[in-house]
């Protein structure tokens, strides 16, 4: 940021000596010296970054974070409990102790009996279980006017501390002994998500460890808003920054007006 160009120094006026050695004062502008980046000095000693909805050290995806002014909107953006997108890898057939395929192996166990259709009917069961909590601590009656017009723009959710809510969840690939979900939830730690992974394979009679967390929406970001590592520099930053503040304004005044 000190590296760019500034912008051009103040200009004052002061009366100066004519430059023909007549008597008298001559009215010239110049520039102000205490604009002069050697009395000014650097323009950023310090720059305030704050970070969104984090991920541990085995999950990739998305990470938002709010660079001076976007740190209170990011404050805003986590009052707004926006849903966050996932997609999980599983593999069937061994239990570890931290539910990750890294972990400490604690016991190995058939798959072969496993199909999609087991799968999808125990997914189906977590996201009906989830439905009812997140109508419970969304505090809304749903005979309401204002349910259905809450539903209509696909705001019901907790507006407050709540337990970690599943509002989805779908297998997107099955080949056994691998698969993977993609969750759709609120509240959740990475470390829920790959406990949810384990408890699948608990209900088909069979056991599994989670592969993989990748992070690929939280809230109006997406996987096409990040920036790669070797698109960290100052311009591609400015452009991100700029192609998001449409959306996020719009889901501001959307959620909390």
């Amino acid at each position: 940021l000190n590296a760019a160009p500034g912008r051009a120094p103040r200009q004052h006026v002061r009366f100066l000596p004519a430059p023909d050695g007549t008597t008298g004062l001559v009215a010239a502008r110049v520039p102000v010296l205490a604009d002069h980046p050697l009395v000014r000095g650097p323009r950023f000693r310090r720059l305030k970054i704050g970070a969104g909805h984090r991920l541990d050290t085995k999950a990739s995806g998305v990470f938002v974070l709010g660079i001076g002014h976007g740190n209170k909107l990011l404050t805003h953006l986590y009052n707004c409990h926006l849903t966050k997108v996932y997609t999980v890898g599983g593999l069937f057939g061994k239990a570890t102790d931290d539910f990750s395929d890294t972990g400490n192996l604690v016991e190995k166990t058939t798959f072969d009996h496993i199909t999609r259709e087991k799968l999808e009917r125990i997914v189906a069961v977590i996201q009906g279980t989830n439905h009812k909590a997140l109508l419970m601590y969304s505090n809304i009656d749903m005979k309401t006017q204002e349910a259905y017009e809450l539903a209509v723009k696909g705001l019901i959710r907790p507006m407050g501390k709540s337990p970690p809510i599943i509002t989805a969840i779908r297998c997107l690939q099955f080949a056994l002994p691998e698969f993977q979900l993609e969750i759709h939830c609120l509240h959740e730690t990475q470390q829920y998500l790959r406990k949810i992974v384990h408890e699948i394979g608990l209900e088909l009679k069979s056991s599994a460890v989670c592969t993989q967390v990748r992070r690929i929406r939280d809230g109006v970001f997406t996987l096409d808003d990040a920036l790669l590592r070797t698109q960290w520099n100052l311009q591609s930053i400015r452009n991100a920054i700029w192609d998001c503040q449409l959306k996020v304004k719009t889901e501001l005044e959307k959620t909390l007006g």
